[in-house]
């Protein structure tokens, strides 16, 4: 038990979430980060989503990596996220059915997300099962992590609510206060990412480029 939570373990889950994250630092992921980011809840079915996916195609391609023959390797990984998106979409389409409407073709398009593919190459091609899946579900929960804070800024802002509730009160209106519908076009995605990166960055100092 104490080796399946070793230091390095803790590491390699950690890492992606702050340190090594792979929105912020490693600059992956910013498609969906501009297009999913206008209300809260499909960005965090999103991030989930997204999470799901790279965690257990982590797995999966760590326990075949030393079948699959070297020229294919790209193809086994893609036919891998591809099952695995495909399950998931089904299973928002039964259960959560207007929030997979709201994510359109995004959820689909997981299969791009140069995440998973970056994660599987570099990581689960390499690694043992068990610390393949803690480097995707911490990857995930980065990514899962960037998505919210920028939904969360996005949609209080640009629609004075969260989760499609009121937050900002009525007093404020009648005081002359209107919503910021800017917040709500991809480009000032780009703009709160960019300021998360700027924080970061000003904080971490192994982070500024010398």
């Amino acid at each position: 038990m104490s080796q399946l939570f070793s230091k390095k373990n803790k590491e390699v889950f950690s890492a992606p979430i702050s340190m090594n994250n792979p929105v912020t630092v490693q600059v992956l992921g910013i498609c969906s980060a501009l297009a999913v980011t206008a209300k809260l809840e499909p960005a965090i079915v999103m991030g989930l989503s997204v999470t799901v996916i790279v965690a257990f195609a982590n797995v999966i391609i760590s326990l075949l990596r030393n079948t699959i023959p070297n020229r294919i390797r790209i193809i086994v990984q893609l036919v891998v996220v591809a099952a695995l998106v495909t399950i998931v979409s089904e299973v928002l389409k039964a259960f959560a059915y207007d929030v997979s409407v709201q994510l359109s073709v995004y959820v689909g398009l997981i299969i791009t997300n140069c995440i998973l593919m970056g994660r599987l190459e570099a990581f689960a091609m390499a690694n043992a099962p068990w610390e393949s899946f803690l480097d995707g579900l911490g990857n995930g929960l980065g990514y899962a992590k960037i998505l919210v804070i920028v939904a969360f800024f996005r949609e209080l802002l640009g629609s004075g609510a969260l989760f499609n509730i009121r937050i900002i009160p009525q007093s404020f209106y009648d005081l002359g206060y209107i919503n910021n519908g800017l917040m709500l076009m991809p480009p000032m995605a780009l703009i709160i990412c960019a300021c998360i990166i700027w924080y970061q960055r000003s904080k971490n100092k192994a982070l500024q480029e010398k």
